[in-house]
Parts: C-alpha cells; structure tokens; sequence
C-alpha cells in the first residue's frame, strides 16, 4: 500500500504541483464550498492510480486542487461507499493519497438520519465522537509503519479544537448547530424502526453509511479531523417516516449553503 500511496501523490504533484494543508472530501451537503474555493486544477478520479470511481448518483468523481482563504486545499468531489462493492481499504485510500501530498486537517461531511429529538431536518450536526457498526475494519491485515501504528489512539477521532473553533465561527456568523454521536453503518438499506431505536439507546444522535472509515484512516496517519452531518431525515423514537435518495440530496442541497459558509469560516481562522 505504501507504494501505491506513493505512486498516486507522485501523479497528482506533477499535474498540480500543490502543497495543500487542507483537505475536504465532499460527502452530501458540502458541494457548495466548491463556489467559493479559487480552482487551480481538476484530475478525474478515473486517471489517478489507485483511486475509485462512485456508482451514486450525487457523487462526482474528480480531485481539485485550489486555494481558499489564502491557503491550498485538496478537495474530493465526490466519494466511495463500502455498500457499493467497494473494500473499506478502496474507500480509504484517497484520504491516505491526501496525507501523502501534505493535508494535516481534514473535513468530512455526510447525509445523516436523526435520531435526537431536539433535532430537525436541515440542522447541521458537528459530530463530537462516532459508533463504528461496519462489518469490516478499514486497518484490518498487516500494518505498515510507515503509514501510522499498529494500534491508533481514538481517544480524540474529532479535533476537539476545531469543534471549538466551529462553534465560535458558527456563532460568529449566525448559523445554529448541534452536536452529537455520528453512527456508521454499511447500508445501503434507511433503518428499520427498530433499528433507530436500538441506535439511539447505544448512543447515537444521526446515522449514516460513510464518514467512520474515512476518520479512522485520517486519525491512523497523524490527520486532525473535522466532520459535520446535515440531517436530512428523522428517524425518532416511536415516529420514522418513509423517505428516498432523492428526499435525502433535497435536505442536504437546501441546507448546503450554511454548511459552506461555516466550512469557509473556520479554514478562515485555522
């Protein structure tokens, strides 16, 4: 793996010839940072060595790398999900490509069922810890040390210091947020009422099928982590209405706007 990681930033230096800090993986809800990030270059996932393509709809596939707030950023336009076929080590390696090309702080954001009931639909969820319920484990099989240790600390998955700088820059700019305990699970099946009630009694404020794997990769190269959850739909104790993919991209395109301004705030201030 730690060649490979090798040979995709090695490509991707020689076409952008960047040194990001920053990188953001664009999960739903956060296309709109796009607008605003001064674009310096696009690569398809499709030519990069190593990296994968995503089969859903709503999920582009290139790199772009640009500036915003005076500093370079890295950013995946689109992402993999394990319940396309996909290994958690595919889905992962972009981010492990970012650490490679220099990204020290990563942002992540995602759809998210919730399951708090002093939330509502379109609230942006800063995610304070995560429940990791995947099948599979994204450092299973022989570590390189090279890469991070054999047994990662996940005292800290999300900096707690940029969930305090998101918390000023979010009262700053009059945008409310909460936060909470993000649940990963595969999908791609919505949960059961069953299943919300027993998540929400394990802990759990929002649950969705990303995000988990991706922090854990970050955290085992020596990344800082930020990662926020748009709730697109409620799965309460005792009420889960029916919902789709498309009920899913409207909430987190309507509420894209405020994730963006908040995102861009706090790289402001980083």
């Amino acid at each position: 793996m730690f060649d490979a990681i090798q040979a995709s930033a090695s490509f991707i230096k020689e076409k952008t010839h960047a040194s990001p800090k920053i990188g953001i993986v664009l999960g739903s809800g956060l296309s709109g940072i796009l607008d605003i990030i001064t674009i310096h270059n696009e690569i398809d996932y499709r030519d990069i060595p190593g990296f994968s393509t995503s089969t859903v709809e709503g999920h582009s596939g290139k790199l772009i790398s640009g500036t915003l707030h005076g500093k370079d950023v890295v950013v995946m336009s689109g992402r993999q999900h394990y319940y396309e076929g996909y290994t958690l080590q595919e889905i992962t390696f972009p981010i492990r490509v970012m650490r490679s090309l220099g990204v020290e702080t990563l942002f992540l954001s995602n759809a998210a069922g919730g399951m708090n009931p002093n939330f509502k639909i379109g609230d942006i969820m800063i995610i304070n810890d995560h429940i990791n319920l995947f099948p599979e484990h994204p450092l299973r099989g022989k570590n390189d040390d090279r890469i991070g240790p054999r047994f990662p600390d996940m005292s800290e998955p999300y900096n707690h210091a940029l969930i305090k700088l998101a918390m000023q820059s979010a009262s700053a700019i009059n945008i409310q947020v909460q936060t909470g305990v993000y649940i990963g699970l595969q999908g791609p099946t919505f949960e059961t009422p069953a299943e919300y009630k027993w998540l929400r009694t394990i802990g759990g404020d929002a649950v969705g099928m990303s995000t988990v794997p991706e922090c854990i990769v970050a955290v085992h190269c020596g990344m800082k982590v930020f990662a926020t959850s748009i709730i697109t739909d409620l799965g309460l104790i005792g009420h889960v209405e029916k919902i789709s993919h498309d009920e899913v991209l409207a909430a987190a395109n309507a509420a894209a706007p405020k994730l963006a301004s908040l995102v861009s705030a706090i790289i402001s201030r980083i």
